[in-house]
């Protein structure tokens, strides 16, 4: 019995009769078909067999045991079971029906319960035949296809090659022969649970389009390359031949695989010698200039920079003439050696002939990182080669180009760097030069600038200079940075921004920073003698000082040799110095915070530690760098980053100190979100020490801004045009409220900095900054402001925009109604949000 709903087929002369059996057998889900004679039954029958027939009788033409009998002689139909529905219920009827071949009978009028038994129990007896018959045809299948698959492994066992028989609609092995499983290591059950997927290298994608490509005989046999999946392991490497079989619906894939390692291994070696240098092993001029040029195209496409070096050993042949050719071979094989210790290893090294090497850079710091690599080679020279016991001192000379900057062509920049080698020649050799005039300048710039700090160390030609740190609560001196200077001979004080960078890129940080800190604990103690008294100096230190130098030992000998508390020594540190070598940078600072020693964090909100990170140092102070300071008045991001780290500083039990401050309204803003120190010009300049000391004897303090008046109401009015100010201002200020001018966005930022400020009157168009443009700003960081725009242009839909989105609260436009702009003020200065804001500032203020 299929699997779709049985049909059923009923045959009789009357169509009431039809129509009756139609009706009672629907409701148990079958399909029937009706028609009116033994012929058209039979024809039926022929077109499409039906799961059961019910057959009248008595039939005009051919009757129901006719129709019976022509059914049973057919092989075809004679399994379709056949209920006799009959008006007669003799027993004759019944007989002849019977041996007819009707299994079943029925009487005339139909019991509709006695229906659905009789076809349900002879659709169940159809389907068990049916199922055995296919039982016994499935058997007979399976035992002549393993009769097959028997006599086919037999024939692939005995060959040499791997076959392997894959299903395309599974992408599983059918059949794998034993020379698979020994050539992969795998058993027989384990190749053919991995598959063809796991086996190769290539992704199933890739495999089911080769599959399709043999299977659509596009190519009757296709030979292909390919590595597979050994068990422990290693790739092999094959080839494939692959041919299609059909087998039923799906396709077989027959695929034959030669193992080819040993042939590629022997194509590789011959690729080898045809590429590299026979004597040092490296790349020969040809590959050399190709890998150039594949470089050159990544390059270009990458924003790459790429530097290509040619190196030419001085006096080569003076060794060749007087040593001979073997001892100059193994020179050449020594110096090819040293040369790759020099490089990275995607950097590409060359020998271009004789005594002439090539390397190429790819290159992240311009011609820095070129003149970096030459000055490896120069020093991976010094110490001399022993050659089968001669000893000998040799140097290059090198030419460097680079690439965009001089060219792409690849025999261009090949020829640029042998004529920058030339000059290095002619400049004494032993040196490199650029081809590029401007960055031979900068480079014997950056030589000179390094020579001369290499002096400055030992001659002691640096000094420091002291900025003083300032309590914002009562403006006395709390502190000083001690900053460093170089006072160059015949130059004067060079930038720091000039020469710390170099000390710090090569390494001589770490000798100066020793020196920093020996030289301010000099100078407390000297202050904690005289009149100055005790004062705590904070000194930089850089991230090389804790992976190269001995920071700890550096603190606590200038500590001991000047007999200072250690709490009068502070060490600033940078976020990114503090992520280097992290765990030996914590336990360094650990010891020396429990012994006294103060830890703050140098231009805090720049670098990139977490905060994870940040809670498992031992700091007392943050910084906040003067990036977000110089714009706090008037930048609501810069403000509300001020504040966050203030906030979070103080829930750590951190000091806060906000440096590069300049301004009176900076003073103000830090002070209102209490902040605890500032550092900058608005205090002092860096001063020598001896100017630091009559700073500190003069007893100057920083003037706290003044505290306004907090009994008046404080209107701001910022106009642009003087006339309207002073209108505004005569018109409000008879209401004794206190008001305040500003003739720009600029100015009123500062005036608000330094003011306790209700209500802000703006003008909407001013050139620097339109009204709203600046009351967005003032919300986001005075939101406790009423504000209110004079628009001269009637701009309805911005206003209301505006109003919609709570930039502004009211908007008037000119010229005004002087009592309705009036009456707002009033109402304005009684808003909720005022009264507030007020009760706000008065319980921060009122003591504890």
């Amino acid at each position: 019995m299929s699997l779709a709903a049985p049909t059923i087929l009923i045959v009789d002369d009357e169509a009431q009769n039809r129509r009756l059996l139609a009706v009672l057998l629907r409701p148990e889900g079958y399909q029937t078909e009706s028609v009116a004679s033994g012929e058209e039954a039979l024809s039926a029958v022929a077109h499409s067999a039906p799961d059961l027939i019910l057959l009248d009788i008595m039939m005009p033409g051919i009757d129901g045991y006719q129709v019976a009998s022509i059914l049973k002689a057919n092989p075809a139909t004679a399994n379709i079971p056949i209920i006799m529905v009959t008006a007669h219920g003799e027993r004759g009827a019944r007989l002849a029906g019977l041996s007819a071949g009707a299994e079943e009978f029925l009487t005339k009028p139909v019991d509709r319960t006695e229906l659905w038994l009789r076809v349900r129990n002879l659709l169940r007896l159809k389907a068990f035949g049916d199922l055995q018959e296919h039982s016994f045809v499935l058997e007979q299948q399976v035992a002549a296809r393993t009769a097959d698959l028997q006599r086919f492994r037999a024939a692939m066992d005995a060959t040499a090659d791997a076959i392997m028989l894959v299903s395309r609609d599974t992408m599983r092995f059918i059949e794998v022969n034993a020379t698979s499983c020994s050539m992969l290591g795998y058993t027989h059950a384990e190749i053919l649970a991995l598959g063809p997927v796991a086996l190769g290298a290539v992704t199933r994608e890739a495999l089911e389009q080769v599959y399709d490509t043999v299977i659509a005989g596009q190519v009757s046999k296709t030979l292909s390359e390919a590595a597979l999946h050994c068990k422990d392991g290693s790739l092999i490497q094959v080839e494939v031949s692959r041919q299609a079989m059909p087998s039923g619906s799906d396709w077989i894939i027959v695929s034959v695989v030669r193992d080819i390692t040993e042939r590629k291994q022997a194509q590789q070696r011959l690729q080898h010698q045809a590429s590299h240098d026979a004597l040092t092993g490296l790349p020969n001029r040809s590959f050399f200039y190709e890998t150039l040029r594949k470089t050159v195209v990544l390059a270009s496409q990458q924003d790459w920079k790429v530097a290509v070096m040619f190196i030419d050993l001085d006096h080569f042949k003076n060794v060749n003439d007087t040593l001979g050719h073997a001892i100059g071979d193994e020179l050449l094989i020594q110096f090819s050696n040293r040369l790759m210790t020099c490089v990275r290893m995607r950097d590409t090294i060359g020998r271009l002939g004789g005594d002439e090497f090539g390397v190429i850079l790819v290159m992240e710091q311009g011609h820095q990182g070129a003149a970096l690599v030459a000055s490896k080679i120069r020093d991976a020279l010094h110490a001399p080669f022993d050659l089968q016991g001669y000893e000998v001192i040799m140097t290059a000379s090198i030419g460097i180009t680079i690439h965009p900057d001089d060219g792409s062509d690849t025999d261009a920049l090949i020829k640029y760097a042998d004529t920058a080698m030339y000059q290095a020649k002619h400049a004494g050799r032993n040196t490199y030069r650029f081809f590029t005039a401007q960055m031979n300048i900068d480079v014997l710039q950056r030589q000179d600038l390094e020579g001369a700090l290499r002096k400055a160390i030992e001659r002691e030609e640096f000094e420091l200079h002291y900025q003083p740190k300032v309590s914002l609560s009562t403006g006395a001196v709390v502190g000083l940075e001690a900053l460093l200077r170089w006072a160059r001979p015949g130059h004067g004080l060079v930038l720091p921004a000039l020469f710390i960078p170099v000390l710090e890129e090569s390494g001589m940080i770490v000798r100066v920073g020793s020196w920093v800190i020996a030289a301010a604990c000099r100078q407390i103690r000297e202050w904690q003698l005289g009149e100055v008294g005790p004062v705590q100096v904070s000194v930089n230190v850089a991230g090389r000082q804790f992976i190269e130098g001995d920071l700890e030992a550096d603190v606590m000998r200038a500590l001991a040799d000047n007999n200072l508390p250690a709490g009068l020594l502070e060490l600033e540190l940078t976020e990114t110095s503090l992520m280097m070598n992290t765990e030996r940078t914590i336990h360094c600072l650990q010891t020396l915070r429990e012994r006294g020693v103060k830890v703050s964090i140098d231009d805090f909100g720049t670098g990139y530690s977490s905060l994870a990170y940040l809670r498992r140092f031992p700091i007392d102070k943050l910084k906040i760098d003067i990036a977000f300071i110089r714009d706090v008045t008037s930048n609501p991001d810069d403000a509300a980053i001020v504040q966050a780290i203030i906030t979070m500083a103080h829930n750590l039990n951190l000091v806060v100190i906000a440096e590069g401050v300049e301004t009176p309204a900076q003073q103000s803003y830090l002070l209102r979100h209490h902040c605890d120190q500032i550092q900058g010009y608005l205090v002092s300049r860096p001063l020598p020490a001896a100017l630091t000391a009559q700073l500190m004897l003069s007893h100057k303090t920083l003037e706290r801004p003044t505290t306004a008046d907090m009994t008046r109401q404080t209107l701001l009015i910022v106009d642009d045009d003087p006339f309207m100010r002073e209108l505004l201002a005569t018109e409000l200020g008879g209401e004794q409220y206190r008001v305040l001018l500003a003739q720009s966005a600029a100015q009123a930022f500062e005036t608000l900095a330094q003011n306790d400020i209700q209500v802000i009157l703006c003008d909407q168009s001013m050139p620097e900054m339109e009204g709203t443009v600046f009351l967005d700003r003032v919300k986001a960081m005075y939101p406790d402001t009423f504000r209110i725009v004079l628009s001269g242009e009637t701009n309805l839909e911005d206003m209301m925009a505006a109003v919609n989105r709570g930039t502004i609260d009211r908007f008037y436009t000119k010229p005004w109604d002087h009592a309705a702009l009036l009456g707002s003020i009033r109402q304005a200065f009684l808003h909720p949000r005022l009264a507030s804001a007020a009760s706000s500032l008065a319980a921060a203020e009122s003591p504890a």
